[in-house]
């Protein structure tokens, strides 16, 4: 009994490092509102309330779906770059509701800059990322 392995290529390394950059995009603040000038804390939240969960599910479910096709001896069906452009859907769409509430709460645009959501910043570099991972994998080879 042999078992082949084929490589993981470069889509499969690219959808791996767009799920380590959503899961470090999780953590960090989405959104931050208020200032210090008041000597009030500022008020935040990440990755992990309202709609911005989906993004850290994708994160996990890409890993999974990577790792997948080396548990066994036969290639898995799921492996296709449809499944990867599915979970990028899934996470584009979690962060989009999830931006539409921050924004229509008090504090609007204001508190989604750069320097008060670095997280959420993060999330949309690793999700444009994981739809570079999934443009990939369609363009390989398909084996048989």
């Amino acid at each position: 009994m042999s078992l082949h392995r084929r490589p993981v290529g470069r889509g499969r390394l690219t959808a791996g490092l767009a799920s380590i950059i959503l899961l470090i995009g999780s953590v960090p603040p989405w959104w931050t509102a208020g200032s210090s000038e008041f000597s009030l804390p500022p008020a935040s939240a990440n990755g992990f309330e309202g709609a911005g969960i989906a993004v850290f599910l994708v994160a996990l479910a890409t890993l999974a779906l990577i790792t997948v096709p080396y548990a066994g001896d036969r290639p898995v069906g799921l492996d296709r770059w449809w499944a990867f452009a599915a979970l990028a859907l899934v996470g584009w769409a979690g962060l989009v509701i999830r931006v539409a509430a921050i924004v229509t709460e008090p504090g609007g645009l204001e508190t989604i800059t750069p320097d008060r959501a670095p997280g959420m910043w993060i999330t949309i570099l690793g999700l444009i990322v994981l739809s570079r991972a999934a443009y990939d994998i369609g363009r390989e080879p398909r084996e048989h």
